[in-house]
């Protein structure tokens, strides 16, 4: 049986101790509470109640976020739901726009939990490769290895605001 690993990386505008990021900061605690109680969620990256100490790509500017999940649609629910949507929304105030893949997402045997190092791969991946069964995006779901994690998500898709594709 598989589960969906997903990465995201952001990079900051300013130190998270700065007023501009006080809003993220102050809603990190509780969108990460709606992800642990969301249905399908199995897993996320953290160092104490959240990963914004992780250092991805030895980059200081760089935030990961990190997570498993039972199915895409678990996660689509969860990443298109009104309140993560709400803070989603804002994310240009915080992040800057990279013109690089993101967010990748990956099939992992269940009770696997990914590493940074991994989760750096798969994007590294995605970026020169594009997607494929191995690595893809939030558009491009691949089946899981023994077939698993096909169910329909384009109603999820069809569903997502226009403020997530900005």
């Amino acid at each position: 049986m598989y589960q969906l690993a997903q990465v995201n990386i952001a990079r900051l505008l300013a130190p998270l101790d700065d007023p501009l990021l006080a809003d993220f900061v102050a809603n990190l605690e509780p969108v990460n509470a709606l992800a642990d109680d969301a249905d399908g969620f199995v897993w996320r990256l953290a160092d104490g109640g959240d990963a914004t100490s992780i250092r991805v790509f030895d980059d200081d500017w760089l935030i990961v976020n990190m997570s498993v999940w039972r199915s895409p649609a678990a996660l689509l629910s969860f990443v298109y739901g009104a309140g993560h949507r709400a803070v989603l929304r804002r994310r240009r105030e915080w992040f800057a726009k990279l013109d690089a893949a993101v967010t990748a997402l990956w099939w992992v045997p269940a009770g696997h939990r990914p590493t940074v190092a991994e989760a750096e791969e798969r994007l590294v991946q995605l970026r020169l490769h594009g997607p494929g069964p191995r690595v893809f995006g939030l558009r491009s779901i691949f089946p899981a290895p023994d077939g698993t994690g096909t169910e329909p998500v384009d109603d999820l898709h069809a569903r997502r605001p226009a403020e997530c594709d900005a």
